[in-house]
């Protein structure tokens, strides 16, 4: 990854805001307020993130950001509350629910561009369980799996197919001007 990695107290620090996030939110029907300056300067640098929650071991919501354009800390408490009361794929987290959230952090490193000469010499380029794509096509086309999706989807085959799939392509479209991005995450919190 090319910014360093986070400590333990870190981590749980995140996880806390996190959880502080959503619970705020229940409660007082507003974002956390944070001032990133009252954290430790790691968790000041601008990072993008994506909050992850589970309930009973099933996806409950997950939001993120691609490019980091704020300090880490914020992006961790703004994602975990759009992904508990703005994923449109579920309705809002209720308090019963709150309490048994299972919270997982990816913090990314920054994409970069991927060249590849055809959908097969892309296919050898993935690292299957340690890359996370976004997938571009034109301005209505994109998507991104984080590397967890790998757990899912561990051929690279069946793992790009899905991932067109979700940008709204077909899973045998190819174009000269399709556009793959590839980042790493470091990821902690739920059950690890």
């Amino acid at each position: 990854m090319n910014n360093r990695s986070l400590t333990p107290s870190q981590r749980e620090m995140l996880l806390d805001v996190a959880a502080e996030a959503i619970e705020h939110q229940l409660t007082q029907q507003q974002p956390l307020p944070i001032r990133h300056t009252d954290y430790d300067v790691t968790l000041q640098v601008k990072r993008a993130t994506f909050v992850t929650l589970h309930l009973q071991q099933q996806l409950r919501g997950c939001i993120g950001m691609l490019e980091a354009h704020q300090p880490l800390v914020n992006d961790v408490a703004q994602n975990a509350r759009a992904a508990a009361f703005q994923d449109p794929r579920f309705a809002p987290v209720r308090a019963l629910e709150a309490r048994q959230l299972e919270i997982h952090i990816s913090v990314l490193s920054p994409a970069e561009e991927m060249r590849f000469s055809s959908e097969q010499d892309l296919i050898l380029q993935l690292r299957a369980g340690v890359d996370g794509l976004v997938l571009e096509e034109g301005d209505m086309h994109r998507g991104t799996f984080l590397p967890s999706v790998w757990q899912q989807l561990p051929s690279p085959e069946a793992f790009f197919k899905q991932l067109k799939q979700k940008a709204r392509l077909p899973v045998d479209y190819w174009s000269e001007t399709l556009k793959i991005y590839r980042y790493t995450t470091e990821s902690f919190g739920g059950d690890q």
